[in-house]
């Protein structure tokens, strides 16, 4: 779940999605290892930030799979400082859920209100934490869009060296006007070229200027070794099912290509999964990843008509962390949990009354959080 109220609607046409260019503009390396390419046409120099600084955690092969990845939130004392006990406390009780995956760094993670050395110990808290629990085989993704590709480059080379396994990455924005038609892809080509991790695609345009990948883009952009899913919070089902069709992508049943393609909201998990996705990356997993999980295992069942019943639950849920927003769901975490704690300035503290509201919005998924075992 990212918010998505000005999403485009589930299975609607996009006339201004961002499409192809004439000419391909991907200029896919034979072979990628964990070091810049040379075959990169965009090759800054490797920062100070180094894979050494993580010896007590060495780098494994952490395969993704289809299911349920939840993008983490971050949480802070109330001095608005890291709270690294509740980081870590959270991202164990999500992998004891079940969940397939865990992102930091992304919308629920306050990515943005964070300095580039917080986005890293947030992710080397939440890689160490899930190793001392055993969960060290658990892919850790890591956001890392920014507006420049240089940065965004850095912030991949940032997330290995602090245990990171994937980058979930967004299209630059803030100079649309300049954009030219194979901006975009040449972006996403670059960093791809010259990142030491995989490269997950977010399509998030309520994000990004209404920046709207097309499903041409993506299944093109699908073919560069480096780049091994996508996350589409457009909600945009049809685009979903062509992007699956055309990467085989995998799903429970089948592993396909390998090529990981999610839905980015828990509103339509079941849907994702019809259509032949992999899952979702959703926010409302944070308050009850056990229902989320919940809804995949009964659709690998072939129990339909139990998914559906869930599925009803879980988006009535989901519309009460979108609708709450960051605050929201921290709030929820609180009363529910003991543990959310308050978002960075400038978004606002809750009121007593707002924190009553938000119990009551959240408390029937909470109840069905509750009563999985």
């Amino acid at each position: 779940m990212s918010p998505h109220k000005t999403a485009s609607p589930a299975g609607s046409c996009h006339q201004d999605d961002l499409q192809l260019p004439s000419v391909s503009l991907l200029a896919r390396p034979a072979t990628l290892t964990h070091s810049i390419s040379s075959e990169s046409s965009y090759n800054p120099s490797p920062r100070s930030a180094s894979v050494s600084s993580l010896d007590d955690m060495p780098i494994m092969n952490r395969p993704l799979r289809p299911g349920v990845y939840v993008p983490t939130v971050a949480f802070f004392k109330n001095n608005e400082d890291l709270n690294p006990d509740a980081i870590g406390k959270h991202a164990v009780r999500l992998a004891k859920a079940g969940v397939a995956a865990i992102a930091t760094q992304g919308s629920n993670g306050e990515a943005v209100h964070l300095t580039h050395q917080e986005r890293q110990q947030v992710t080397r808290i939440t890689r160490k934490a899930l190793n001392d629990e055993g969960f060290d085989s658990l892919p850790v993704i890591v956001g890392c869009g920014s507006q420049s590709t240089r940065e965004t480059i850095e912030l991949c080379q940032d997330a290995l060296a602090s245990g990171g396994d994937y980058a979930l990455v967004l299209p630059p924005s803030y100079y649309k006007p300049s954009h030219k038609p194979d901006t975009i892809v040449g972006f996403f080509r670059d960093v791809a070229n010259a990142s030491p991790i995989p490269i997950i695609i977010y399509n998030y345009p309520a994000a990004v200027a209404g920046i709207d990948l097309s499903s041409d883009v993506i299944s093109e952009l699908s073919k560069h070794p480096n780049i091994v899913g996508c996350k589409l919070t457009c909600g945009n089902t049809g685009k979903l099912t062509r992007i699956a069709a055309a990467t085989n992508a995998a799903t429970p049943a089948d592993a396909g290509s390998s090529f990981m393609c999610m839905g980015g909201s828990a509103d339509f998990t079941l849907q994702t999964l019809i259509v032949g996705g992999s899952g979702v990356i959703c926010g409302i997993g944070n308050v009850a990843p056990k229902a989320c999980v919940k809804i995949v295992d009964l659709f690998a069942a072939g129990k339909l008509a139990e998914a559906k019943k869930l599925q009803a639950v879980v988006a009535r849920g989901d519309w009460a962390a979108i609708s709450g927003g960051i605050v929201g769901t921290k709030s929820a975490l609180d009363t529910y949990f003991g543990y959310g704690g308050i978002a960075r300035r400038p978004l606002p503290r809750v009121t007593k009354s707002e924190a009553i509201k938000f119990a009551s919005d959240f408390k029937e998924i909470v109840e069905l959080e509750k009563s999985l075992s």
